[in-house]
């Protein structure tokens, strides 16, 4: 589950362009080529491994007559191509990561988020939005919050809870209010679109990997509440860097590859929120993403282990 601590950015591709694999040691970020032989060798190693456990695994279950077993894997190899062939460009690492590394929880999750990309037709999935390629009501309800966050003064209010690594702060989680210290009452009003509000905090220096988020019936939307003086805090998608002193908006499809940094000497604090992602049959999808409130409360201890939380 490696991953690079540093970014290059790489050049702008095109939404129709074709899909391009490109030789990692040509685009992969620095990090990655300083990779030793031994542990190169190693990792090799481990990929040939779980290549064959698969593949005996379905041979396996083909000879003794369990021919579900074969059909089953297949499908999830299927379903995980299709999945990680959606990034633009493809850099082989990022195939090695999906499939071995931070991507696995969201290669197992990928004929889901697959169903989600279907069922949420004709809003075809862009990967990155801009504020007015969502539906009107996604449009005000941020809007709000946003609003509501910059009148709360969240920076004063939480300056002094923050730790010197990453933190984070959860008003609402899934829809369910929490209680917290900071008070925003606009925060605990009922949304149609919004399901998670909170703030993330990353201090000076502070960066995380490049990971994968794991579900698909939601998308990010980061605000970034007090603009750098530099190009130094940045969240990178793929190869578009989008530095927050240009605009504090980014709203993003987070089971893309990503990774966010703060190589400044000042905290980074983003408005952190989830949306419902748009589609013509919200009464189903308000099911679905609130009956995932119960998994992704297992899921976020993982994946928010390293942060400390504020309540």
């Amino acid at each position: 589950m490696d991953a690079p601590t540093a970014t290059q950015p790489s050049p702008a591709a095109t939404p129709d362009a074709p899909v391009e694999v490109l030789a990692p040691e040509s685009q992969t970020p620095a990090p990655r080529r300083k990779t030793s032989t031994k542990r190169l060798v190693k990792r090799v190693i481990k990929r040939i491994v779980g290549i064959a456990a698969i593949i005996a695994l379905a041979a396996l279950g083909w000879a003794q007559g369990w021919y579900a077993v074969p059909i089953i894997i297949g499908a999830f190899v299927l379903c995980g191509v299709l999945d990680v062939i959606r990034h633009r460009p493809l850099w082989l690492w990022q195939v090695d990561s999906y499939f071995f590394g931070k991507g696995v929880l969201t290669w197992v999750l990928s004929p889901f988020n697959l169903l989600m990309d279907l069922i949420s037709l004709p809003y075809w999935n862009k990967g990155i939005y801009q504020l007015q390629d969502l539906p009107k009501l996604h449009q005000e309800e941020i809007t709000r919050v946003l609003d509501a966050a910059r009148e709360a003064d969240l920076i004063a209010q939480l300056q002094d809870k923050i730790t010197d690594g990453r933190s984070m702060i959860f008003f609402k989680w899934y829809g369910k209010d929490l209680p917290v210290s900071v008070d925003v009452p606009a925060f605990h009003e009922r949304y149609q679109t919004i399901r998670t509000i909170g703030v993330s905090v990353f201090n000076k220096r502070k960066s995380t990997s490049w990971h994968f988020g794991p579900l698909r019936a939601t998308f990010r939307v980061l605000y970034n509440l007090r603009p750098t003086p530099d190009n130094a805090a940045f969240i990178q998608v793929g190869d578009r860097v989008h530095h927050w002193n240009d605009q504090p908006l980014f709203i993003f499809d987070d089971t893309l590859m990503h990774q966010s940094c703060n190589e400044s000497d000042h905290a980074r604090y983003c408005m952190f929120i989830d949306i419902v992602r748009p589609n013509k049959i919200r009464p189903v999808m308000n099911v679905i993403v609130q009956g995932l409130q119960f998994l992704l409360i297992r899921i976020n201890r993982s994946f928010y282990k390293r942060w400390a939380m504020i309540k």
